[in-house]
């Protein structure tokens, strides 16, 4: 059933019966023309995508939403959004309407995200991989000098002096207590070579460092952008072994297999007792207990993006607030990303980025034709289902793509109308609530209509 929203009400909801021309065919769909009664003067008009934002999202990004086609809000009051973009905000399911199609981060962690839920029901969430890798990759290398020389500890030390009126007097006989090391020359161990640790190489090899690094998922894409003197490890304890200096790049995984705690006491015992680690990950990665325990027995160093409650005061440890990706630059970046993703799949149904759905794209629609888009649990059968509904209807498909990722599927198909009135009521009710199918869509230019859920056996439009 095609509805601009999905809307829930304890009234009945007006009905209207439309026919809109695709090319020569004529379509009769059921149009709720709202579902809610229209309380507030600030209601919305029917066409128009409505997006909710959590956190301050940079105004730039945001702007790459047209406005002809596009309402954004930080608080939709009759639960009608149908896209959610955030940042930092923790989102609770019962945040997630049922009107909701998809949710983008600006950034690259989903970990604020319920995102296995969110799979469950059939909700894309996307990402921004890449986007804060220009300024995350900086911020490294200013860890790099900072673990080098103690130039925090020398920086208060002057504050004290100057205090005292003893700056002058002092300074070059306390400069000793201060003493570092080139990195020139040093080996810099990348554990994680996505877009964020393949950029550090570069940078570090282009300051005369030797690179090793270790990536068990390292991708064609970004094995091209390493630089060619890079040496490969085939874990993370060897690709430690001999360097100076380790810089973390990989994701924060919970459970069994994951990468908590994954710097240890294992992989810190293969280190150098004067090794810097550098964290600006996530800080769930680092066992801070054996870290501790590093920093206590050598001249080892821990430089760290994040809070930690045990190593906050060390004096071999360097701890700063999360700064990672918080430049103009990377948050514009980074919102101007979410915002074409999200265009991208609710005018389109491409998926790209996504950390729960199959990447999917088929080209542009031609004109006179629909676009459905179906997503379903991955299961036999679905597809040969979609394709029978289709043809019972006497509907030819033109074009169609059919991916999967785990345990969901996601098809995007485009059919060719004939001479005969279509009911796409009747169509998408019929594919919607096959048992294994989550959501479905039909794209045919009006925006914000056309979506339905099947929940739990229920039909929700």
């Amino acid at each position: 059933m095609l509805a601009t929203s999905l809307r829930r009400t304890a009234t009945t909801a007006a009905r209207q019966t439309t026919t809109r021309c695709f090319a020569s065919a004529p379509v009769d769909f059921e149009h709720f023309s709202s579902g809610w009664e229209k309380i507030s003067s600030g209601y919305e008009a029917e066409g128009k995508f409505h997006i909710e934002t959590f956190n301050k999202i940079s105004p730039k990004g945001l702007a790459r939403f047209p406005s002809k086609n596009y309402e954004i809000k930080e608080d939709w009051e009759n639960n009608n959004a149908h896209a959610i973009l955030l940042r930092s905000h923790k989102l609770q399911e019962s945040e997630v309407d049922v009107s909701i199609r998809a949710i983008a981060r600006c950034g690259a962690g989903t970990n604020n995200v319920p995102v296995a839920r969110m799979s469950e029901l059939g909700i894309p969430v996307f990402n921004t991989p890449g986007a804060n890798a220009n300024a995350v990759k900086e911020l490294v290398l200013c860890g790099l000098f900072l673990g080098s020389r103690r130039l925090i500890a020398g920086i208060n030390h002057m504050k004290q002096l100057g205090e005292q009126g003893l700056q002058k007097e002092r300074v070059e006989k306390d400069k000793s207590m201060f003493g570092g090391r080139e990195i020139a020359g040093k080996t810099l161990a990348i554990i994680g070579m996505g877009h964020i640790g393949a950029a550090t190489a570069r940078e570090a090899s282009a300051l005369g460092m030797k690179t090793v690094g270790y990536d068990p998922a390292l991708s064609i894409e970004s094995a091209l952008k390493l630089p060619r003197e890079i040496s490969i490890a085939d874990s993370i304890s060897s690709a430690v072994a001999e360097a100076d200096y380790i810089s973390l790049n990989i994701p924060y995984i919970k459970g069994e297999g994951g990468t908590h705690g994954i710097i240890g006491k294992d992989v810190l015992s293969h280190m150098k007792n004067d090794a810097v680690v550098l964290n600006f990950a996530r800080g769930e990665l680092v066992d801070s207990e054996a870290m501790k325990e590093f920093l206590d027995k050598g001249d080892g160093r821990y430089i760290s993006d994040f809070p930690d409650d045990l190593l906050w005061n060390h004096h071999n440890a360097i701890l700063l607030p999360h700064l990672g990706a918080s430049t103009e630059e990377a948050e514009e970046t980074a919102a101007a990303m979410a915002a074409d993703t999200i265009q991208a799949y609710l005018e389109h149904g491409t998926i790209k980025n996504s950390v729960n759905f199959p990447a999917a794209a088929l080209p542009e629609r031609k004109e006179g034709s629909i676009r459905v888009t179906v997503a379903t649990q991955n299961v036999p059968g679905m597809l040969a289902y979609i394709s029978e509904v289709f043809a019972k209807h006497g509907i030819n498909i033109l074009q169609q793509i059919n991916t999967s990722r785990g345990d969901l599927a996601y098809n995007v198909i485009d059919v060719e109308l004939g001479s005969d009135t279509i009911d796409l009521k009747d169509l998408q009710k019929e594919l919607t609530m096959h048992d294994g199918v989550l959501s479905s869509r039909i794209l045919f230019g009006v925006a914000g209509a056309g979506y339905a859920r099947n929940i739990d056996g229920k039909y929700f439009v």
